[in-house]
């Protein structure tokens, strides 16, 4: 896209705005004038955010010889490799020409890395192995559908669609580099098996069939050794492997389900690390002997879960741990350690994230989580304590001044502390609070198991520089806080876990941080529901709401769940409500937004992906469905290559022009035009509804 000013991606104001600058600069005195001047900030290209970025998840090969990287190939993500000693010679080493590779890792074998791929979004990943010197790229688990006892494919009641495996890498070892673990559902949808693969032949051996376990946990030389599955009578039992055989260990209660697990084993393979809640509230590091069941303390936390931890590369020793309240911090657990986190947290300003330690554990690659600087990687020498700056990786960002980020704490009408992150649009911001009221985005995260965090947010910075202050709010359910901040939103969907959401609305408006005419709910996966929510409940709060895959009908989402989160499924039961009993039926419907479609008073914006496996097309087709009969205005946009968001940068740029015209009619903010957004996605427009001018395929 071409910029329209001698900065890259940086966008003249539109004439409206520059008409209101010149008026207000002829009343000003010359100091006020140079202040106005400096308070709109130019217009950013939409590329610039939601297009790909140059270079990003840079690392290390473990024996130090080759540096590698995801970037564009034709605009498409793919995998660059170069020798370490000459990192500018890097050149791609996979040809995706669809969706992109998305992630990636080093195996243990010189010379080999791993990525997965799935088909349009639909999540049944295929793992594939490169070799970066000939650039053989070869499908470890090639299978293309999952086969009846009859020999005929299996189809999803759900769907009609085949099933089709997925596979995920299970565990990477170093002390293993010939070979590699993953889980597969190849021979039932519901259940994925464990098996070894040999990277130098890429034949696959069973270890270990999956008896509808929630883990399976193998130690550092691939022995299985523990699973967990959920109790029927609620929580979780753990397991151990003796003998080919599975023996009960010990249970975990439910209300510790989300706040306990097992992550990796010590050198002798003897203690196994977990995280664990059970008798306090936040989730604390242990160590766990399996042989004598000697349980040990590592770290602890009165404000938060342990959230992050740093292992040696080679004793595999935690040497440090990290608890996420309003930022995240690192705590030292050696000398060694305590001297290279004073360093690193000193060099620059910013969270710091460790992403590659090298077999030597001399070379570190290392990158600073900050709210006003997109993401950079930085070099660091423990031998000479000193770091540099290695990879940007969007260098255009530098020339653009971004809006900060404000951690707060938010009080809900029950007196809970709500941690948020407030952006404010640069041209507004005062420390923390607006000049005057302004249109407001509260963005909501999905899970809603998960949380939002201090740091970048493209979202964030997008919306800011659009003209909105942007609230993201831990509401109650979030995951971080502990167990009982999880627990209280048990059957609260659409009830007290909404009621948060409405308290921090509340609170900008007493803060004259939001205009209350001007506010809209926005989110994707649980947030996506809580836009429908908060326009089917409480339809005087929000101006407009934008739905991403958002669910409608709780009882058709939990009954159309993807077969392989069935062993998980016990877990969303106990959270939203039951439908194979009368009573939780019934709390579902009243959850549901769809059942609500007559109280829906203001402009809605739906994208929907048509290969969700989590959040079906049926969720958004039948909430559209039912506003269309009643004859109310829905904006539905629908990609037949996406699943669970959008992956395809090209899609994204377009669902989020659509969003920007949508939340400038609506809101009154800043926009770019759609200009040449729309190529090269697949975007459909089912119902344009109040945006008639919308020009890409309709449905």
């Amino acid at each position: 896209m071409v910029s329209l000013t001698s900065k890259p991606y940086l966008m003249r104001i539109p004439k409206i705005f520059v008409f209101v600058l010149i008026g207000l600069l002829m009343s000003c005195s010359p100091k006020e004038k140079e202040t106005a001047k400096a308070a709109i900030p130019d217009l950013v290209d939409r590329e610039l955010y939601f297009g790909n970025p140059d270079k990003i998840q840079v690392r290390i090969s473990p024996d130090g010889k080759y540096f590698s990287y995801r970037a564009p190939v034709n605009g498409v993500m793919n995998i660059w490799v170069g020798p370490l000693s000459q990192p500018e010679s890097a050149r791609p080493i996979t040809k995706d020409t669809l969706r992109g590779v998305r992630n990636y890792q080093w195996s243990y074998k010189p010379g080999l890395l791993l990525y997965s791929q799935d088909k349009g979004g639909d999540e049944n990943w295929h793992i594939h192995l490169v070799d970066v010197e000939n650039k053989t790229d070869t499908d470890l688990t090639p299978q293309e559908d999952i086969k009846g006892p009859d020999g005929q494919p299996l189809i999803d009641p759900t769907n009609n669609k085949v099933f089709r495996p997925r596979a995920q890498i299970m565990s990477v070892s170093r002390e293993n580099p010939d070979q590699i673990l993953i889980l597969s559902n190849n021979t039932e949808p519901s259940n994925s098996d464990v098996y070894k693969i040999d990277l130098n032949t890429s034949k696959m051996e069973l270890v270990v069939k999956d008896e509808s376990f929630l883990s399976i946990v193998a130690d550092n030389a691939y022995n299985i050794r523990l699973a967990t599955k959920t109790n029927p009578e609620g929580g979780q039992i753990v397991y151990k492997y003796d003998g080919g055989n599975w023996e009960e260990y010990f249970r975990v209660p439910q209300e510790d389900m989300l706040t306990f697990g097992f992550f990796g084993f010590d050198k002798k393979n003897e203690n196994v690390y977990m995280i664990d809640s059970r008798g306090r509230d936040k989730a604390a590091l242990y160590k766990l002997n399996i042989k004598n069941d000697e349980k040990t303390l590592i770290a602890q936390s009165e404000q938060a879960d342990i959230s992050n931890v740093m292992v040696h590369p080679t004793t595999y020793e935690i040497e440090a741990y990290a608890t996420n309240y309003l930022r995240e911090s690192w705590v030292s657990l050696t000398d060694e350690m305590k001297d290279d986190l004073d360093y690193l947290t000193g060099f620059k300003e910013g969270d710091l994230g460790v992403y590659f330690r090298s077999t030597d554990n001399n070379t570190w690659i290392i990158a600073y989580n900050s709210p006003q600087e997109y993401l950079k990687y930085y070099k660091y020498d423990r031998v000479n304590k000193k770091a540099e700056m290695l990879v940007s990786s969007k260098p255009d960002f530098d020339n653009v001044e971004l809006a900060n980020m404000y951690p707060v704490e938010i009080e809900s009408r029950d007196g809970l502390k709500l941690v948020s992150y407030l952006t404010i649009p640069r041209e507004l911001d005062a420390e923390g609070r607006t000049t005057s009221p302004a249109p407001t985005v509260l963005l909501v995260h999905g899970g809603p198991w998960a949380r939002d965090n201090y740091g970048f947010n493209t979202l964030h910075q997008w919306l800011a520089n659009r003209g909105y202050v942007v609230l993201s709010v831990n509401y109650r359910g979030s995951t971080g806080f502990g167990k009982n901040f999880i627990n209280i939103a048990a059957k609260e969907w659409a009830a007290k876990m909404h009621d948060d959401l409405i308290d921090a609305v509340d609170w900008m408006v007493m803060e004259k941080i939001a205009d209350k005419d001007r506010i809209a709910i926005y989110g994707g996966s649980y947030g996506g529901y809580a836009t429908l929510v908060g326009l089917t409940y409480t339809p005087d709060v929000f101006a407009c709401g934008v739905d991403i895959v958002g669910p409608s009908d709780l009882n058709t989402l939990i009954n159309t769940i993807p077969p392989y989160w069935k062993s998980f499924r016990d877990i969303f039961v106990h959270h939203i409500g039951d439908p194979e009993t009368e009573e939780g039926a019934a709390l579902l419907s009243e959850r549901s937004p769809l059942h609500r479609v007559d109280s829906i008073q203001k402009p809605l914006l739906i994208g929907q992906g048509a290969n969700d496996p989590r959040v079906k097309q049926a969720e958004s087709d039948q909430i559209v469905e039912a506003m269309q009969q009643k004859q109310i205005p829905v904006t539905y946009v629908l990609y037949p290559d996406e699943g669970h968001g959008f992956a395809r940068p090209e899609n994204s740029l377009s669902f989020f022009a659509v969003s920007e015209v949508f939340l400038e009619k609506h809101l009154g903010g800043r926009v770019q035009e759609i200009g040449e957004d729309f190529e090269g996605s697949s975007i459909q427009i089912i119902d344009a509804g109040d945006l008639k001018s919308l020009d890409a395929p309709k449905m």
